[in-house]
C-alpha cells in the first residue's frame, strides 16, 4: 500500500514540474526559424502576385465579354455580352481586393515603423490603383473606414466616388514625394521593378505619375471640382519632379516567373474552360484581321475554313438559340497561359494613348496627337513581343487622320487604345463609359431594355454583413442596378 508520505512527495514534485514547464513555456514554444518581426519584403511579392491574378481573371471573365472581345460559345437568355449584369458579377473581385487591402495597410504600417518611405510609397500606389478600380466598378464603396477591423470598425461606411478620387490623387502625389529614386528597397520583395536594384524606384515613381494621369484624364469632365487640368499640366510641365513612363521597360507588369508559387493563373486551365467554351468576337477579330495585326499570333488560335487557316470570330449579343460549334472559331491562344507578361497593371502604350488624347484636347504633352498615337501602337507591339510589319501605320484603317474632326480623331485613338488594353483589368470598359468609344455593334439577341452597363451591382452577401451602410449607399446612388452612372461619368 502506498504511504501518505510518498503521495505527498509525488504531488510536490508534480507541482514543481508544472511550474517549471509554465515558466519555460514561451521559450520552449518559440520557433527559432520564424522571424520575430515581419518585414515589408516578405509581404510585397505575394501581394503583387495576388492582385494581378484577380485583375487579369476579371479582365477575361467580365471586361472581355462586356467589351465584345470574346463571348461564350452558347448562352441562354442572359450573359454579359448581352449587357446583363448579375449581383454576383463582382463578388470575387470585391472580396479579393478588400482582403488584399488589409495587406496593403499592413505594408504601410510596417513601413512607417521602419521609417522606410519607398515601401510606404509603394503601399500608397497600390492603395490608389486598387481603390480606383473598386470605385470605377461599383461607384460608392468603403474607403476611409475600410480594413479598420483592428480599430473595431466591422461595418464600414461607403464613401462617395468624388471623395475617393480626391484622396487617391492626393495619395499618389504624396507617394511621388516620398520616393527616393537613388535608394533601393532595403528588404527586397519587389517582383515588378526589382527595386532592390538600382533604377527600380525611379520606375515606381514613373508608374505613380502615369497612374495619376490615367485618373486625372478620367475626371477631366469634373475639372472644376478637383482642378484636374491644373494637375495634368503640373505633371506634364515638370518631368524632373513628375517623371512618367518613357518606354516599355517602365511597364507596370508582374512578369510571372513560371515557378512555384508564382504561376500564371491560367497555367492549369482546362482546354474546355480556356478555349472550347469561349471565342473571340467578330468585332475584335475582324478589326485585327483587316490590318494583319501581328498581335493575333500571340492572342488567338487559328481555325481551318475551306482548307485555309484563318482567324475567325463569332457574333456578340447573338440570339439565345444560337450554339457555336466547338473549335470552329478563334479562341485564346495557349501561349497566353504561360506568357510571363500577362500580369498587366499599366503600360507605356496606355500612357501614349493618354497623351494622344491630352494633346488632342490642347495640353502640351511634348508631342502631337499623331505622334503619341503611333507611339502607343508601336509600344503595344513591343509589349507583346511582336514585330510591327513595315508600313503597318500607313494602312488606311490605321493611319492617323489629322484632317478629320476632333471627335473622329478621338474615336481613332480610342479604338487602338482598346486593343492596347487587352487583359488590363477593367480599363477598356471604363474608357468606353468615359468616351463612348469604341462603338460596339449591338447584337439582335440583346434585349431592348438592356443598356450598356455603367457599374457592377453590389455583392449580395453585403446584405447580411453590412446591411445598414449598404442600404445607405444604394439610396445615395438611387438604386443598385447597372444603368446608374458614377460621378465622373455623368
Amino acid at each position: 500500500m502506498i504511504s501518505i508520505k510518498k503521495i505527498c512527495v509525488a504531488f510536490i514534485f508534480t507541482c514543481s514540474s508544472l511550474a517549471s514547464c509554465t515558466n519555460d513555456f514561451e521559450e520552449l514554444n518559440t520557433d527559432p526559424n520564424r522571424p520575430a518581426e515581419v518585414y515589408p519584403g516578405v509581404m510585397l511579392g505575394q501581394l503583387q502576385y495576388k492582385f494581378v491574378n484577380t485583375s487579369i481573371r476579371n479582365a477575361r471573365s467580365f471586361t472581355h465579354e462586356v467589351m465584345q472581345v470574346s463571348a461564350p460559345r452558347t448562352s441562354l437568355n442572359e450573359g454579359l455580352h448581352r449587357y446583363h449584369v448579375t449581383p454576383g458579377s463582382g463578388d470575387g473581385m470585391w472580396s479579393d481586393f478588400y482582403s488584399y487591402m488589409t495587406d496593403v495597410e499592413d505594408l504601410e504600417a510596417i513601413s512607417d515603423k521602419l521609417n522606410d518611405n519607398n515601401y510606404k510609397a509603394i503601399a500608397l500606389i497600390y492603395k490608389s490603383w486598387a481603390y480606383s478600380i473598386l470605385t470605377d466598378c461599383f461607384v460608392n464603396v468603403p474607403f476611409s473606414e475600410a480594413t479598420k477591423a483592428n480599430a473595431g470598425i466591422l461595418q464600414p461606411e461607403f464613401d462617395q466616388q468624388k471623395e475617393i478620387y480626391i484622396q487617391i490623387l492626393k495619395d499618389l502625389e504624396a507617394a511621388n514625394d516620398l520616393i527616393d529614386p537613388e535608394e533601393s528597397l532595403a528588404y527586397g520583395g519587389d517582383m515588378i521593378y526589382m527595386a532592390d536594384q538600382t533604377g527600380g524606384m525611379l520606375r515606381w515613381k514613373k508608374f505613380c505619375n502615369s497612374l495619376r494621369l490615367r485618373l486625372l484624364l478620367r475626371t477631366l469632365k469634373r475639372d472644376g471640382e478637383l482642378n484636374a487640368a491644373d494637375q495634368i499640366n503640373s505633371i506634364l510641365g515638370d518631368p524632373a519632379k513628375y517623371p512618367v513612363f518613357s518606354g516599355t521597360a517602365d511597364d507596370a507588369i508582374f512578369k510571372f516567373p513560371g515557378s512555384y508559387p508564382y504561376f500564371n493563373p491560367y497555367y492549369n486551365a482546362r482546354t474546355l474552360d480556356w478555349r472550347e467554351s469561349t471565342y473571340f468576337t467578330e468585332f475584335f477579330i475582324d478589326h485585327l484581321n483587316a490590318v494583319d495585326d501581328p498581335r493575333l499570333e500571340i492572342w488567338a488560335t487559328k481555325v481551318v475554313v475551306d482548307g485555309e487557316s484563318i482567324y475567325r470570330g463569332i457574333r456578340s449579343g447573338y440570339e439565345s438559340d444560337v450554339v457555336y460549334v466547338v473549335n470552329e472559331n478563334s479562341s485564346y491562344n495557349d501561349r497566353l497561359k504561360t506568357l510571363p507578361q500577362l500580369g498587366i497593371m499599366m503600360t507605356y502604350a496606355e500612357l501614349e494613348f493618354i497623351k494622344a488624347e491630352l494633346a488632342l484636347k490642347g495640353f502640351d504633352t511634348g508631342g502631337t496627337p499623331e505622334e503619341h498615337y503611333e507611339n502607343g501602337i508601336s509600344a503595344s507591339m513591343a509589349q507583346w513581343e511582336v514585330n510591327m510589319p513595315e508600313g503597318f501605320l500607313d494602312q488606311e484603317e490605321v493611319a492617323y487622320d489629322d484632317a478629320s474632326g476632333t471627335e473622329e480623331q478621338l474615336e481613332q485613338i480610342m479604338l487602338q487604345k482598346y486593343f492596347a488594353l487587352f487583359f488590363t483589368d477593367y480599363q477598356s470598359w471604363f474608357e468606353k463609359r468615359r468616351t463612348g468609344y469604341p462603338v460596339l455593334p449591338r447584337g439582335s439577341g440583346i434585349p431592348a431594355e438592356n443598356e450598356f452597363p455603367s457599374r457592377i451591382l453590389y455583392p449580395t452577401y453585403l446584405q447580411s454583413l453590412n446591411p445598414e451602410n449598404l442600404n445607405a449607399a444604394v439610396q445615395a446612388l438611387g438604386g443598385d442596378n447597372s444603368r446608374i452612372k458614377g460621378w465622373w461619368e455623368k
